[in-house]
């Protein structure tokens, strides 16, 4: 049976609009729009009647960059895909996108396969999978073509962690080449793991053991040259290029340069880099580990580069590579040497909320912030017009969000699946009333009525803005 919703007397705010609009979804689909007290809206019938008098109506979050039960570092992260799938929800994101793993020595498929089974009936919202390749070689790179038949259309490497995810540039340069051919697009970290792994040996020689040197080793320089070197070898194939968690201004600055030149180099930060800085890291008690992950967090004076490259669009998505480790029993694997504490934070559940209060903060307006965070992540991995926007035909993926409501992050709180909060204690003004996925109500009035499995696996189409 299927029940028409109609959402009324909302302000839907999508990444080109902003209306006074109501919302007739049917199907699990938006049905039509038609302006608030008009004729066409007056007479919709409906099943059930949404109130967002108040309100903002808008697009369902698409977070591209999660790690979901990530094994790393000898443990796994902590959210599990039901746990974080339903802490998403909480936050207002109703897709995410992510990444199965490749283990070095096998195939593509066994590690696409191993996702799918980790995915598969535990979700509460839809999600997508990226492939990291960690072995390049002939077999998997005519692989890449099946991948992207059956909708996983975006492939990442890293320039980082030598000995577990690790390509050199001849691996990248086919592997760009091949995506450059099937349609794939590349995906980037962008870190010098070579050189990085020296600073890191010769700071625990030193007895530098603290969470701050994890910042200190990995040099803003050695971000900024792997992410030139990735642009180069990128033009080299004739490749596009999508730059993953950019934390630093002389990123920044080379995505800038590329992308005046016309190439098709695309740039990703998460809130961690415009919200935290090296102050966290540097927190007393061993309480810096909290905050270790790669590219790591940078002094506070980068986050005017990173706001500036989000408005000038030098910097196009904001997802939250959230990966996150418990500090009791995991974090803690690092005590007396940083090295070996497990690389990634939480936050899946506050992006929404964190950049809305960038609005509030004049940092960028109402509508880039549906822009970066629902409408391009969508459309640069093939999710558009059915995530990312609410407009006739788009599954009815709808957040009706409270601008005025106010709220304190905290792990007490939370619904992820960990024990601290990378925000603790941060006073915000909005917060996520009722969340629909695909027309079924995940979130009503801020109480969970999602269930696991809900969420079905999204095949995508190639990047958008090629």
């Amino acid at each position: 049976m299927s029940i028409r919703t109609l959402i009324r007397g909302g302000l839907l705010v999508t990444a080109s609009d902003e209306v006074h609009a109501d919302v007739l979804i049917e199907d699990g689909r938006v049905a039509a729009l038609a302006a608030h007290g008009s004729g066409a809206a007056t007479a919709w019938t409906a099943d059930r009647t949404v109130d967002a008098t108040g309100k903002y109506v808008i697009p369902g979050g698409v977070d591209a960059h999660t790690h979901m039960e990530l094994p790393f570092g000898g443990t796994s992260a902590s959210d599990t895909f039901e746990t974080g799938t339903q802490a998403a929800a909480w936050g207002g994101t109703t897709t995410i996108v992510d990444f199965a793993v490749q283990s070095v020595g096998h195939s593509l498929r066994e590690g696409l396969d191993t996702w799918y089974a980790k995915a598969d009936g535990n979700c509460a919202v839809d999600y997508a999978f990226h492939m990291i390749l960690s072995d390049v070689n002939e077999g998997t790179l005519k692989e890449m073509d099946l991948l992207v038949g059956e909708g996983v259309t975006s492939f990442k490497l890293f320039m980082a962690y030598p000995g577990v995810f690790y390509s050199d540039d001849g691996q990248i340069l086919r592997a760009m080449q091949r995506g450059a051919s099937n349609g794939g697009l590349i995906m980037m970290h962008a870190e010098n793991g070579i050189a990085i792994d020296v600073l890191v040996e010769q700071a625990l020689a030193r007895g530098e053991t603290d969470p701050r040197h994890h910042g200190e080793v990995r040099k803003v320089l050695l971000e900024a040259e792997a992410t030139h070197r990735a642009i180069q070898l990128a033009r080299v194939a004739g490749a596009p290029l999508y730059v993953v968690h950019v934390s630093a201004e002389e990123a920044v600055a080379e995505l800038a340069a590329a992308r005046d030149k016309g190439l098709p180099v695309f740039g990703e930060t998460c809130p961690q880099y415009l919200f935290l800085s090296t102050d966290n890291l540097a927190e007393p008690d061993f309480q810096g580990a909290k905050y270790v992950c790669s590219t790591p967090l940078r002094p506070r004076e980068h986050q005017a580069a990173l706001w500036r490259g989000l408005r000038t669009n030098d910097l196009q998505v904001v997802s939250t590579d959230h990966c996150p480790f418990c500090f009791r029993g995991q974090k803690e694997l690092g005590r007396g040497d940083f090295s070996k504490i497990p690389n990634g934070l939480p936050g899946v559940e506050n992006r929404m909320d964190l950049l809305h209060q960038a609005v509030l903060d004049g940092h960028i307006s109402r509508r880039r912030w549906i822009e970066i965070a629902c409408a391009t992540p969508a459309r640069m991995f093939g999710l558009y017009p059915q995530k990312g926007t609410i407009a006739p035909g788009s599954d009815a993926d709808i957040v009706l969000y409270d601008p005025h409501a106010e709220q304190v992050i905290s792990a007490e709180t939370h619904h992820m699946n960990v024990d601290y909060s990378a925000y603790e204690g941060k006073r915000i003004t909005g917060r996520v009333d009722t969340v629909l996925s695909r027309g079924e109500l995940v979130i009503d009035q801020r109480e969970f009525t999602g269930r696991a499995g809900h969420g079905v696996f999204v095949p995508r189409s190639t990047c958008q803005y090629l």
